[in-house]
Order: structure tokens, then C-alpha cells, then sequence
């Protein structure tokens, strides 16, 4: 149905304190979808260059001037929080009242918008749907049969929930709190903290850091069942000796403190994945064997663990599984949006991840084989290359258009993640390349694609693993990135077809082009500043070869 009202989606609920970091509350973000077509889509934190930026209360007239939808006929769908679903903007031109609700609801709820001079449609949607709905944008309509799970921190009333889609229907299945104490352990969980040395401002990050360091353990049913007594040492904050006092009588380990290289705290960071996999697995087949559907949509913040993703996916529970690249909150505002046009009519083209657009007029641009070339030679000679290409990607994993490229190997690795990025020793870098290489390196007859958005690892058969060394986990698995056609990204397709042809160069390291608790570059001027700060001599804006 064509011709209907856009949809604004906006996620900016403020957090309950005002504190200089994030804390139940974060990521906000806004997108404007007409007819189906995401016109416009901004993650703050690539704006304000402020990590994780949960004020766009702050921002939001200025933003929605800059739109020129200050006079616009839309419909305005804010996503709400566990912390509530009102919102003012700080210059008071916004202000957006929602009806109160002890339930969830299947749909989005009417309430009352002041926007700048005169009163709009507006419209609260919960939290968990937001997140559902954000598959639509990378995937098209739902598929019919299918099951459709949000789990992540904390949404709206629960941390996860389960609907399925039928004849054209949301149908509710469950919603509820029971599984945050798995949530738990990635980030309110004193131990896990203490293992990763992070401080409660850092607590957005310590997810990623932990499945990182897990792939050096391994599980073990005697810790486990150790954690499980022990309460997993969840408020040892300001008593480690605690832990470390248990380790001492039980296992007969002395530990000062947390040494990341002690392998038995490795081996409690495998086992605490190992029991997030297994446990998520085991909750998705029990709802499934009831509902029996054949497809899976898979989103929330825990998504973002692959290791469980892969799990799901080799289960063979489902004919197809769909997770967005920006899973976690950072794809709320899409999600709203998609569900305003979805409710319309309206039907939803299917983006790539590039669609990251605020303040940049265009993802096209041109390029030579000349500049190909020369970016493939430098590269091939062991250069660092940044890249900031057209539109940057949506969530929170550089897929090549915001990306630091460098050759697969051990000491590439250890230069671009320890010495430029400065991240920790034990975080593995991810390589991107042709889906054909993908093949090549992991035996399989077809690859999952999911791995175009970096959700998968695959185990690298021991024979193959020394050609890309500097991008397989200490368990043996790599967390592949493919491009399979010239459409997924002409330039980066361009660019490893030329590698793989002239110099036998199969494969890539790919990580995010940011400097230390920066998020990733968005703007030229960004990638400027930022190569500078990280002392990488080569830029590639546009396809355009350049000296920072």
C-alpha cells in the first residue's frame, strides 16, 4: 500500500540518573522510514563521538531540524524501557506523554505528542517488539511459521520473550525475567567483572570482552557446579579475596589477584559461556518443540554472542534463522519504524547493514582499478589500511565501509589490536572475505548468511589455520565476515577478488576503525582525526586512496 503517512521511530528514553556513562539506558537512536524505504538512520553515538550516548533528549529538536521534519505529516513511534516510556526533550519543543500499561501488548499504544508548535500521531511500542522488528529492514516481511525471540539485558517487562508470526499475525507465546540470571553473568555479575578488569562504567562492553576471552578455556563440569554453589560470586565487588579464598579450599589454586593469564580462570570463562550457550539452546528448542515453527528471528543485545549463535544455527532446529547486525539497541528505532510501516502496509525493502547515513549524502561513490590496485599492493607489503567508505554500517561491527584492514596474519593482528586500537591481549581480531575463500577455509559445502553481518564463528580445520593465524581464536574457531556478490560491497569485493587473483591473499583482518573508547568513525573528518590519533598512514575515503 503506497502513499501512506511515514514513520518516525525514535529511541531516547533518558536513563534514571544522570551520570556521565550509560546504565539502563543506551545507544539511542532514531530512523525514518516512508513506503517501506529507510530514508534516514542515526545512531548518536557516531554523531556526538560519546560512546553508547543515551541523551538524545539533548539533541532531538536540532536533529529532527536538520531532517526538515520539523512540519512533516508522520507517524512518531518512541520505543519505551524498563525505566519508563515518557519523554521531554531538554529544550521542552518535544514531549510525548504514553498511556501507562501493566502488560504487554502485541501492538504500539496511542498517546499524546507536542511536537515544537503543534500535536502529532504518536505512539509507544515495547521494547521487546521493537527489537522483533528490527529484522524487517535486512530481511523483508516474516516469513510465515516463524518464531520470533528478543533476549537481552532488560526490554520493557521482561529479558525474554517469545512470539510467533502466523497468517499474518503477532501472536504472543511468553514474556518474563526467568532467564536474567543468565543475562547476568555478562554484565551485573562481580566475578566476570573482576576476571575482565572492568569498572561498572565499562559494564555496556564486558559481553564481548568475556566471550573473547572464554576461547581461551575450556568447560569444566567441577567449576560449574562450583559457580552454581558458590551463587557465581555475583557480589564479591569489594571482596575478591572471597573468590579467591574458594579457589584456594577448593581447587587448591592460589590466586593473588586476577591474572588473565591463569588458565583456571580461563577455564571459568569458558564454563560460564559454555552454560550461556547451552542454557539459551535448550529455552529456544523448548518453546520450539511446542510451536514447531520452521524459521527463527533472533535478536536483543545476547544475539551478539556468536558462539551461541553458531550453536543454534548447527542445531538444525530451523529451516532459516534471521538476526539483524544491529541486534542489540542500537537498532531500536528501526525496529519502531519498521513496525509503524509494517502496521500501514507498507512493504519493507531490504537494506545491506550500509545504511548508518546521518550527515552523509551518499553510499555511492567511484573508484579505478588503479586505486584498487594500489590499495592491494600496500596491503599485500603489510600496511595498515583504513577505510570510510559511502554509509557506515548499522550496529556495532565494522562489515568493511568503517573498517581497519590488514593482512591475516600474528603480528598484523597484535599491531592493529594491542598497539593501535590498545584493546586487550586476548581479543580476537575477525577476518572478512570472499564467500568462496569461506569455503575454502572451513571445508563447508555452503556457507551461513549471517555471516555477511559477522554473527557466526566456524571452526578453522587445524591444516588451514596457519594461512590466517592472526584471526583464529585460541579455540580454533574465526568469526568470518563473507561477501559473496559485487552488491554486498563493490569496493571490499573489488578489493579481495584483486588480493586473492594477484598475491594469494585469501582473507583479511577486519576490525572496527576506532581509537580507545571512541565509537567507530562515521564522518571524513572523524576517520582524520582518528587515523592520526592511531598513527595509520594510510586512508581510503570513498574508494580514494590518501595519506592521513
Amino acid at each position: 500500500m503506497e502513499n501512506q503517512k511515514p514513520t518516525l521511530g525514535i529511541y531516547a528514553i533518558q536513563d534514571r540518573l544522570d551520570t556521565v556513562y550509560p546504565q539502563l539506558s543506551h545507544d539511542h537512536n532514531l530512523a525514518f522510514m516512508d513506503n517501506g524505504v529507510v530514508q534516514h538512520f542515526l545512531q548518536l553515538e557516531r554523531h556526538t563521538r560519546i560512546k553508547r550516548d543515551n541523551k538524545l533528549h539533548m539533541h532531538l529538536p536540532d536533529v529532527i531540524r536538520k531532517l526538515q521534519l520539523v512540519n512533516h505529516d508522520m507517524d512518531v513511534v518512541f520505543v519505551d524501557n524498563m525505566i519508563g516510556r515518557a519523554f521531554i526533550s531538554s529544550s521542552g519543543e518535544i514531549r510525548f506523554e504514553a498511556p501507562l500499561s501493566k502488560r504487554l501488548t502485541k501492538s504500539w499504544e496511542e498517546g499524546r505528542l507536542w511536537w515544537f508548535d503543534r500535536e502529532l500521531n504518536g505512539y509507544i511500542l515495547n521494547h521487546e517488539l521493537a527489537h522483533i522488528f528490527s529484522c524487517l529492514p535486512f530481511f523483508g516481511e516474516f516469513k510465515e511459521n516463524s518464531l520470533l525471540v528478543h533476549f537481552d539485558e532488560g526490554a520493557s517487562m521482561s529479558n525474554f520473550s517469545a512470539w510467533m508470526y502466523r497468517m499474518g499475525k503477532i501472536i504472543p507465546v511468553e514474556h518474563h525475567w526467568e532467564l536474567k540470571n543468565l543475562t547476568a553473568l555478562y554484565n551485573a555479575n562481580a566475578l566476570t567483572f573482576g576476571i575482565i578488569g572492568a569498572k561498572i562504567q565499562e559494564q555496556n562492553s564486558v559481553p564481548g570482552k568475556l566471550m573473547g576471552y572464554a576461547a581461551l578455556g575450556t568447560y569444566n563440569e567441577d567449576i560449574e557446579f562450583w559457580l552454581r554453589k558458590n551463587n557465581w560470586f555475583e557480589n564479591i565487588w569489594d571482596k575478591h579475596s572471597a573468590f579467591f579464598e574458594a579457589t584456594k579450599s577448593d581447587f587448591n589454586i592460589q590466586l593473588q589477584s586476577f591474572d588473565q593469564h591463569n588458565t583456571f580462570l580461563q577455564d571459568v570463562a569458558a564454563t560460564i559461556q559454555d552454560i550461556f550457550m547451552r542454557e539459551t539452546l535448550l529455552k529456544i528448542d523448548d518453546i520450539n518443540s511446542l510451536s514447531n515453527c520452521k524459521n527463527l528471528y533472533y535478536t536483543g543485545g545476547c544475539a551478539l554472542n556468536i558462539h551461541t549463535n553458531s550453536a543454534i544455527v548447527e542445531s538444525g532446529l530451523f529451516e532459516n534463522i534471521y538476526i539483524p547486525p544491529c541486534t542489540e539497541d542500537s537498532g531500536l528505532a528501526l525496529g519502531a519504524a519498521a513496525f509503524g510501516e509494517w502496521m500501514k502496509e507498507s512493504k519493507i525493502k531490504t537494506n545491506t547493514a550500509y545504511i548508518n547515513n546521518w550527515n552523509i549524502d551518499s553510499n555511492q561513490f567511484d573508484y579505478t582499478p588503479e586505486e584498487v590496485a594500489q590499495t592491494a599492493q600496500l596491503l599485500a607489503e603489510g600496511e595498515v589500511i583504513a577505510v570510510c567508505n559511502g554509509f557506515g554500517e548499522a550496529g556495532p561491527r565494522a562489515l568493511g565501509n568503517r573498517s581497519l584492514l590488514a593482512l591475516p596474519t600474528k603480528t598484523m593482528a597484535k599491531k592493529v589490536s594491542v598497539e593501535m586500537k590498545q584493546r586487550e591481549w586476548y581479543r580476537p581480531v575477525a577476518p572478512v572475505m570472499l564467500e568462496k575463500n569461506a569455503r575454502y577455509f572451513t571445508g563447508l559445502e555452503s556457507i551461513h548468511p549471517l555471516s555477511k553481518f559477522m554473527l557466526l564463528d566456524f571452526p578453522i580445520p587445524a591444516e588451514k589455520q596457519d594461512e590466517i593465524a592472526g584471526v583464529v581464536h585460541a579455540n580454533g574457531t574465526a568469526r568470518i565476515q563473507t561477501i559473496e556478490t559485487k552488491d554486498d560491497n563493490p569496493w571490499l569485493f573489488d578489493l579481495l577478488s584483486l588480493l586473492d587473483e594477484q598475491y594469494n591473499v585469501k582473507a583479511l583482518i577486519n576490525t572496527s576503525f576506532n581509537a580507545q573508547n571512541e565509537p567507530i568513525v562515521h564522518t571524513q573528518n572523524d576517520a582524520y582525526i582518528a587515523a592520526k590519533k592511531m598513527n595509520i598512514a594510510h586512508l581510503v575515503l570513498n574508494g580514494k586512496n590518501l595519506l592521513s
